[in-house]
Protein backbone atom coordinates (compact mmCIF):
# COMPACT_ATOMS: atom_id res chain seq x y z
CA UNK A 1 0.00 0.00 0.00
CA UNK A 2 1.67 3.34 -1.08
CA UNK A 3 1.50 5.79 1.72
CA UNK A 4 -0.28 9.06 1.36
CA UNK A 5 2.66 10.98 3.44
CA UNK A 6 4.85 9.66 0.62
CA UNK A 7 3.13 10.53 -2.07
CA UNK A 8 2.69 14.20 -1.05
CA UNK A 9 6.22 14.54 -0.94
CA UNK A 10 6.44 13.14 -4.43
CA UNK A 11 3.91 15.67 -5.49
CA UNK A 12 6.00 18.01 -3.90
CA UNK A 13 8.77 17.36 -5.83
CA UNK A 14 7.14 17.68 -9.15
CA UNK A 15 6.40 21.09 -8.47
CA UNK A 16 9.42 22.60 -7.00
CA UNK A 17 12.00 20.39 -8.73
CA UNK A 18 14.43 19.91 -6.39
CA UNK A 19 14.74 17.62 -2.86
CA UNK A 20 16.26 20.64 -0.92
CA UNK A 21 13.42 23.00 -2.24
CA UNK A 22 11.11 20.29 -0.54
CA UNK A 23 12.61 19.82 2.39
CA UNK A 24 12.64 23.38 3.49
CA UNK A 25 9.09 23.57 2.37
CA UNK A 26 7.75 20.71 4.39
CA UNK A 27 10.25 21.30 7.13
CA UNK A 28 12.42 18.09 6.83
CA UNK A 29 16.05 17.31 6.39
CA UNK A 30 16.77 16.70 2.93
CA UNK A 31 18.54 12.83 3.37
CA UNK A 32 15.05 12.60 5.26
CA UNK A 33 13.26 13.64 2.10
CA UNK A 34 15.45 11.47 0.13
CA UNK A 35 14.71 8.80 2.01
CA UNK A 36 11.30 8.67 1.91
CA UNK A 37 11.32 8.96 -1.42
CA UNK A 38 13.70 6.12 -1.93
CA UNK A 39 10.73 4.10 0.15
CA UNK A 40 7.83 5.14 -2.05
CA UNK A 41 9.96 3.45 -5.30
CA UNK A 42 10.26 0.31 -2.90
CA UNK A 43 6.93 0.45 -2.59
CA UNK A 44 6.21 1.22 -6.49
CA UNK A 45 8.25 -1.34 -7.52
CA UNK A 46 9.87 0.53 -10.20
CA UNK A 47 12.07 3.70 -10.77
CA UNK A 48 10.14 7.10 -10.19
CA UNK A 49 13.08 9.68 -10.26
CA UNK A 50 15.92 10.26 -12.48
CA UNK A 51 18.95 12.79 -11.12
CA UNK A 52 20.00 15.12 -13.54
CA UNK A 53 22.76 17.18 -11.86
CA UNK A 54 21.61 18.82 -8.45
CA UNK A 55 17.63 18.62 -9.67
CA UNK A 56 15.68 15.26 -9.64
CA UNK A 57 13.12 14.88 -12.50
CA UNK A 58 10.42 12.42 -12.58
CA UNK A 59 9.93 8.93 -15.00
CA UNK A 60 6.99 8.61 -16.84
CA UNK A 61 6.02 6.50 -14.21
CA UNK A 62 6.70 8.82 -11.21
CA UNK A 63 4.95 11.98 -13.50
CA UNK A 64 1.48 9.25 -13.56
CA UNK A 65 1.85 8.91 -9.82
CA UNK A 66 1.73 12.33 -9.18
CA UNK A 67 -1.26 12.50 -10.94
CA UNK A 68 -2.63 9.92 -8.93
CA UNK A 69 -1.72 11.73 -5.62
CA UNK A 70 -3.53 14.82 -6.72
CA UNK A 71 -6.87 12.74 -6.85
CA UNK A 72 -6.24 11.09 -3.45
CA UNK A 73 -5.37 13.63 -1.68
CA UNK A 74 -8.63 15.68 -3.18
CA UNK A 75 -10.58 12.98 -2.53
CA UNK A 76 -8.86 12.95 1.23
CA UNK A 77 -9.74 16.69 2.07
CA UNK A 78 -13.19 15.97 0.75
CA UNK A 79 -12.94 13.31 3.55
CA UNK A 80 -12.35 16.26 5.64
CA UNK A 81 -14.84 18.27 4.95
CA UNK A 82 -17.52 15.43 5.18
CA UNK A 83 -16.00 14.95 8.65
CA UNK A 84 -16.02 18.49 9.76
CA UNK A 85 -19.45 19.23 8.50
CA UNK A 86 -20.82 16.10 10.91
CA UNK A 87 -19.36 17.40 14.00
CA UNK A 88 -20.99 20.05 15.68
CA UNK A 89 -20.04 23.55 15.52
CA UNK A 90 -17.16 24.81 13.78
CA UNK A 91 -14.14 25.37 15.86
CA UNK A 92 -10.12 24.91 15.77
CA UNK A 93 -7.94 26.76 13.68
CA UNK A 94 -8.38 28.25 10.32
CA UNK A 95 -5.12 29.27 8.88
CA UNK A 96 -5.67 32.56 6.53
CA UNK A 97 -3.01 33.85 3.88
CA UNK A 98 -3.61 37.26 2.40
CA UNK A 99 -2.08 40.19 0.87
CA UNK A 100 -1.90 43.78 2.61
CA UNK A 101 -4.66 45.89 0.64
CA UNK A 102 -7.18 43.07 1.14
CA UNK A 103 -5.94 42.41 4.75
CA UNK A 104 -6.67 46.19 5.62
CA UNK A 105 -9.87 47.06 3.69
CA UNK A 106 -11.90 43.45 3.90
CA UNK A 107 -10.72 40.92 6.24
CA UNK A 108 -11.40 42.73 9.15
CA UNK A 109 -14.58 42.98 8.56
CA UNK A 110 -14.95 39.36 7.40
CA UNK A 111 -13.36 37.99 10.10
CA UNK A 112 -15.93 39.79 13.07
CA UNK A 113 -18.67 38.35 10.94
CA UNK A 114 -16.86 34.83 11.22
CA UNK A 115 -16.04 35.68 15.49
CA UNK A 116 -20.41 36.18 15.76
CA UNK A 117 -21.67 33.17 13.37
CA UNK A 118 -18.84 30.85 14.77
CA UNK A 119 -16.74 31.49 17.90
CA UNK A 120 -15.26 28.36 18.18
CA UNK A 121 -13.56 29.18 14.69
CA UNK A 122 -9.92 30.30 15.30
CA UNK A 123 -9.22 32.37 12.33
CA UNK A 124 -4.96 33.23 11.61
CA UNK A 125 -4.07 35.63 9.46
CA UNK A 126 -0.72 35.70 7.58
CA UNK A 127 0.65 38.14 5.15
CA UNK A 128 0.90 36.03 2.47
CA UNK A 129 2.18 37.45 -1.23
CA UNK A 130 -0.01 35.93 -4.15
CA UNK A 131 3.25 34.29 -5.64
CA UNK A 132 3.70 32.15 -2.22
CA UNK A 133 0.62 30.93 -2.01
CA UNK A 134 0.25 28.10 -3.92
CA UNK A 135 2.66 26.40 -1.66
CA UNK A 136 1.57 27.20 1.42
CA UNK A 137 -1.65 25.75 0.51
CA UNK A 138 -0.10 22.69 -0.84
CA UNK A 139 2.20 22.01 1.96
CA UNK A 140 -0.52 22.67 4.69
CA UNK A 141 1.16 26.02 5.87
CA UNK A 142 -2.48 27.58 5.12
CA UNK A 143 -5.84 26.39 4.61
CA UNK A 144 -7.11 29.12 2.51
CA UNK A 145 -5.74 32.46 1.20
CA UNK A 146 -6.68 35.45 -1.28
CA UNK A 147 -4.76 35.50 -4.44
CA UNK A 148 -4.85 38.17 -6.93
CA UNK A 149 -4.31 38.48 -10.89
CA UNK A 150 -3.63 41.45 -13.12
CA UNK A 151 -4.85 41.45 -16.94
CA UNK A 152 -0.93 41.74 -17.80
CA UNK A 153 -0.13 38.88 -15.37
CA UNK A 154 -2.64 36.42 -15.24
CA UNK A 155 -3.13 33.71 -12.79
CA UNK A 156 -1.49 29.96 -14.27
CA UNK A 157 -3.61 27.22 -13.04
CA UNK A 158 -2.32 25.47 -9.93
CA UNK A 159 -2.65 21.73 -9.29
CA UNK A 160 -4.55 20.83 -6.39
CA UNK A 161 -5.72 24.28 -5.92
CA UNK A 162 -9.16 25.50 -6.42
CA UNK A 163 -10.15 29.04 -7.00
CA UNK A 164 -13.36 31.22 -6.13
CA UNK A 165 -14.08 34.78 -7.68
CA UNK A 166 -14.52 37.76 -5.17
CA UNK A 167 -14.07 41.15 -6.72
CA UNK A 168 -12.13 43.04 -9.35
CA UNK A 169 -11.11 46.56 -8.55
CA UNK A 170 -9.62 49.16 -11.44
CA UNK A 171 -6.10 50.22 -11.53
CA UNK A 172 -4.57 53.48 -11.81
CA UNK A 173 -1.91 55.49 -12.33
CA UNK A 174 -0.27 58.16 -10.04
CA UNK A 175 1.75 60.80 -10.55
CA UNK A 176 2.63 63.99 -9.05
CA UNK A 177 -0.08 66.82 -9.33
CA UNK A 178 1.09 69.77 -11.75
CA UNK A 179 3.16 72.27 -8.97
CA UNK A 180 4.99 69.14 -7.00
CA UNK A 181 8.18 69.93 -6.78
CA UNK A 182 11.13 68.26 -9.11
CA UNK A 183 8.18 67.02 -11.64
CA UNK A 184 6.10 68.76 -13.99
CA UNK A 185 3.06 66.74 -12.54
CA UNK A 186 0.02 66.36 -14.60
CA UNK A 187 -3.91 68.40 -15.42
CA UNK A 188 -6.61 67.27 -14.14
CA UNK A 189 -7.83 66.82 -10.29
CA UNK A 190 -5.37 66.37 -8.07
CA UNK A 191 -6.31 63.23 -5.26
CA UNK A 192 -9.09 61.76 -6.84
CA UNK A 193 -9.68 59.44 -9.27
CA UNK A 194 -11.14 60.71 -12.68
CA UNK A 195 -12.34 58.86 -15.71
CA UNK A 196 -10.86 55.72 -17.60
CA UNK A 197 -8.03 56.73 -20.04
CA UNK A 198 -9.62 55.85 -23.24
CA UNK A 199 -5.67 55.17 -24.20
CA UNK A 200 -3.72 53.51 -21.83
CA UNK A 201 -0.66 52.88 -23.24
CA UNK A 202 -0.04 56.52 -24.34
CA UNK A 203 -1.23 57.72 -20.90
CA UNK A 204 1.83 54.93 -19.65
CA UNK A 205 3.75 56.01 -23.02
CA UNK A 206 3.80 60.07 -21.31
CA UNK A 207 6.35 58.51 -18.76
CA UNK A 208 8.44 56.33 -20.70
CA UNK A 209 11.01 59.06 -19.71
CA UNK A 210 9.93 59.16 -15.35
CA UNK A 211 11.34 57.63 -13.01
CA UNK A 212 9.05 54.76 -11.65
CA UNK A 213 8.31 53.31 -8.02
CA UNK A 214 7.50 49.48 -8.53
CA UNK A 215 7.10 46.64 -5.87
CA UNK A 216 9.59 44.38 -5.56
CA UNK A 217 10.85 41.86 -8.15
CA UNK A 218 9.24 38.64 -8.02
CA UNK A 219 6.05 40.10 -6.86
CA UNK A 220 2.92 39.75 -9.48
CA UNK A 221 2.55 43.61 -8.64
CA UNK A 222 5.59 44.41 -10.22
CA UNK A 223 5.75 41.97 -12.99
CA UNK A 224 2.52 43.97 -13.97
CA UNK A 225 4.02 47.46 -13.64
CA UNK A 226 6.65 46.28 -16.13
CA UNK A 227 4.54 44.51 -18.15
CA UNK A 228 2.26 47.11 -18.53
CA UNK A 229 4.73 49.64 -20.05
CA UNK A 230 6.12 47.02 -21.73
CA UNK A 231 3.41 46.32 -23.89
CA UNK A 232 3.05 50.65 -24.43
CA UNK A 233 6.24 50.28 -25.96
CA UNK A 234 8.90 50.89 -23.45
CA UNK A 235 10.94 49.64 -19.97
CA UNK A 236 10.35 51.62 -16.80
CA UNK A 237 13.11 53.27 -15.53
CA UNK A 238 12.59 51.93 -11.46
CA UNK A 239 14.16 53.94 -8.71
CA UNK A 240 12.58 52.85 -5.89
CA UNK A 241 11.03 49.27 -4.95
CA UNK A 242 8.17 49.35 -2.40
CA UNK A 243 5.13 47.21 -1.73
CA UNK A 244 3.29 49.29 0.75
CA UNK A 245 0.94 50.94 -1.68
CA UNK A 246 0.36 53.97 1.26
CA UNK A 247 4.72 54.21 0.94
CA UNK A 248 4.25 54.14 -3.01
CA UNK A 249 1.87 57.08 -3.07
CA UNK A 250 3.86 58.92 -0.39
CA UNK A 251 6.65 58.85 -2.69
CA UNK A 252 4.75 59.90 -5.78
CA UNK A 253 3.30 62.75 -3.40
CA UNK A 254 7.30 63.57 -2.88
CA UNK A 255 7.87 63.85 -6.77
CA UNK A 256 10.03 60.40 -6.89
CA UNK A 257 8.00 59.07 -9.75
CA UNK A 258 5.25 57.47 -10.86
CA UNK A 259 3.28 54.28 -10.33
CA UNK A 260 0.61 52.24 -11.18
CA UNK A 261 -2.13 50.87 -8.14
CA UNK A 262 -4.74 49.22 -7.23
CA UNK A 263 -7.95 50.88 -6.36
CA UNK A 264 -7.70 49.56 -2.71
CA UNK A 265 -4.21 51.18 -2.41
CA UNK A 266 -5.83 54.51 -2.94
CA UNK A 267 -8.06 54.43 -0.02
CA UNK A 268 -8.31 56.85 2.60
CA UNK A 269 -8.45 60.96 2.17
CA UNK A 270 -7.19 61.82 -1.27
CA UNK A 271 -3.35 63.39 -1.53
CA UNK A 272 -3.69 66.82 -3.39
CA UNK A 273 -0.25 66.48 -4.24
CA UNK A 274 -1.51 63.04 -6.55
CA UNK A 275 -3.21 62.74 -9.43
CA UNK A 276 -4.62 59.47 -10.47
CA UNK A 277 -5.54 58.47 -14.06
CA UNK A 278 -7.58 55.33 -13.98
CA UNK A 279 -6.64 52.70 -16.56
CA UNK A 280 -8.40 50.24 -18.44
CA UNK A 281 -6.30 47.21 -16.81
CA UNK A 282 -8.21 45.50 -13.53
CA UNK A 283 -6.82 43.49 -10.72
CA UNK A 284 -9.15 40.60 -10.09
CA UNK A 285 -9.21 38.82 -6.43
CA UNK A 286 -9.78 35.17 -6.17
CA UNK A 287 -10.37 32.99 -2.86
CA UNK A 288 -7.74 29.53 -3.18
CA UNK A 289 -8.07 26.41 -1.59
CA UNK A 290 -6.62 22.88 -1.72
CA UNK A 291 -8.76 21.22 -4.14
CA UNK A 292 -11.56 19.09 -2.51
CA UNK A 293 -11.98 21.77 0.59
CA UNK A 294 -14.88 23.67 -0.90
CA UNK A 295 -17.48 22.16 1.29
CA UNK A 296 -15.54 22.28 4.20
CA UNK A 297 -17.75 24.55 6.79
CA UNK A 298 -14.80 26.53 8.07
CA UNK A 299 -13.40 27.25 4.07
CA UNK A 300 -17.23 27.85 2.87
CA UNK A 301 -18.27 30.41 6.09
CA UNK A 302 -14.85 32.21 5.65
CA UNK A 303 -15.99 32.89 1.71
CA UNK A 304 -19.30 33.79 2.88
CA UNK A 305 -18.11 36.55 5.87
CA UNK A 306 -15.82 37.74 2.61
CA UNK A 307 -18.24 37.94 0.07
CA UNK A 308 -20.26 39.80 2.92
CA UNK A 309 -17.62 42.16 3.54
CA UNK A 310 -16.55 43.24 -0.14
CA UNK A 311 -17.63 46.89 -0.42
CA UNK A 312 -20.06 47.65 -3.08
CA UNK A 313 -18.11 50.00 -5.02
CA UNK A 314 -16.00 46.14 -5.76
CA UNK A 315 -18.84 43.77 -5.48
CA UNK A 316 -20.14 44.40 -8.91
CA UNK A 317 -17.30 43.59 -10.81
CA UNK A 318 -16.35 40.08 -10.40
CA UNK A 319 -12.92 38.54 -10.37
CA UNK A 320 -12.67 35.08 -13.19
CA UNK A 321 -11.89 31.77 -11.72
Amino acid sequence: MLDVRRLRLLRELARRGTIAAVAEALSFSPSAVSQQLGVLEREAGLPLLERTGRRVRLTPAGQNLVRHAEAVLERLEQADADLAEARSGLAGALRIGAFPTASRAIVPAALVALARRHPGLEPMVCETDPAAVAHALRAGDLDVALVHAYDFVPAEREPGLTTEPLYGEAMYLAEPAAGTPGTPGMPGTPGAPGATAPDQDAVLRAHAGSPWITATPGTLCHAMTVRACQAAGFTPRVRHQVDEFATVLALVAAGQGVAVVPQLGVTGPADPSVHLTRLVMQRRTNLAFRSGAAAHPAVAAFGAALRAAVPPDLAGSRAEA
